[in-house]
């Protein structure tokens, strides 16, 4: 793709909102707009539940929104499966799973340097899915090897409905699961999960992209496949010396870093400015530029600027106390703090801007 990221805006796929006429006017506002996920609205609008659909074997409880998955019905209809995987219906997001994605595609996306999907990553689904006896789908390697071809499927034909209101599209897989598999409590490893995922990201027909919430391993990610990363990049606090060859490398190869920035905590979002985030995000630049071989211009040239993660509860005011002593509890207040943090990504992007001569 043909993406000139030059510190441009863009944001996470899942927001807070109940309107969805007000969370798709915001995600335009940004240079790289994308298709909001709202569970709030319904529990179709959920990224699991939304990857879920015609995935065999598969029930969701509509009360508790937990996703399982049949053997033996799994089996059955596995064969009427295979004989209709050559129909692309069977992986598109119909209007029941979101309504927001079929609105997103009836607005004009033509004028926008890129615009951008998200799904669910085979990675995560595989660990959040259960079968009748409570163990992860992605233990069991015959539907693991279905799993992936069929998460690569529908990732390929949303990338390719997007393509037709933008040329500049991409879908980026959201993988908190590659937070997990350096856990020794599960039994799917980094070793195993690298091997899959190179496979499965050399089989999409769009830019390969992932986005990671958790916490992040930045040389295993990139060394993937990617063209494009976002990741968290407020928790690391201090960019670490030993990650600054492979993001440089990346870079240097023509990648693209969406850098998360931006807290949607009220506490941390509270103590910060869009200056003291730009200068945090610099700072990092620094450390990858005096231990690898870019320049901070040419990281910034290949950055994107983003929230630094999705924001469904405050975390900063659980169990803060307020004038009566207990937790605050202010309606709405997650939408507010995720559009007070969409305001923050146009003043940081001009101020990177103005510092690199972009």
């Amino acid at each position: 793709m043909q993406l000139e990221a030059n510190c441009r805006t863009t944001a996470m796929g899942i927001m807070p909102h109940r309107d969805i006429d007000r969370a798709l006017e915001l995600a335009m506002t940004l240079d790289v707009p994308f298709w909001p996920q709202l569970p709030h609205v319904s529990l179709y609008e959920d990224m699991y539940v939304q990857a879920s659909e015609n995935f065999p074997g598969i029930s969701v409880d509509m009360e508790t929104g937990k996703i399982t998955l049949d053997s033996g019905k799994f089996a059955e209809e596995l064969v009427d499966y295979s004989e209709r995987m050559t129909d692309p219906n069977i992986f598109r997001i119909t209007d029941e799973y979101s309504v927001v994605f079929h609105r997103f595609l009836e607005k004009s996306l033509t004028g926008y340097r890129a615009i951008r999907g998200q799904q669910i990553g085979p990675v995560s689904f595989g660990f959040k899915v259960v079968d009748e006896t409570n163990r992860p789908i992605i233990y069991n390697d015959e539907i693991k090897t279905i799993l992936y071809d069929f998460m690569q499927r529908k990732a390929n034909i949303q990338y390719h409905e997007l393509s037709k209101k933008n040329s500049n599209a991409f879908v980026w897989l959201d993988e908190p699961g590659l937070g997990w598999v350096f856990s020794g409590l599960t039994g799917y490893d980094d070793i195993q999960a690298r091997r899959d995922y190179q496979q499965f990201l050399g089989g999409l027909e769009g830019p390969p992209a992932l986005h990671l919430c958790a916490n992040v391993n930045l040389p295993y990610l990139l060394s993937l496949g990617v063209e494009i990363l976002s990741f968290d990049a407020y928790q690391i606090e201090v960019m670490p010396r030993d990650y600054s060859g492979a993001v440089a490398d990346f870079i240097s190869a023509g990648g693209i870093v969406s850098w998360g920035i931006v807290p949607v905590d009220s506490v941390n979002l509270n103590a910060e400015t869009p200056q003291t985030l730009a200068d945090r995000l610099a700072g990092y630049w620094g450390v990858i530029s005096d231990n690898g071989s870019v320049s901070e211009k040419q990281i910034a040239e290949k950055a994107l600027i983003a929230p630094a993660r999705c924001c469904l509860k405050d975390i900063g005011a659980v169990g803060a106390p307020g004038e009566t002593g207990k937790a605050r509890s202010v309606p709405g207040g997650e939408e507010q703090l995720v559009e007070r943090a969409f305001g923050y990504l146009g003043e940081i992007s001009r101020l990177l801007q103005d510092r690199y001569g972009l």
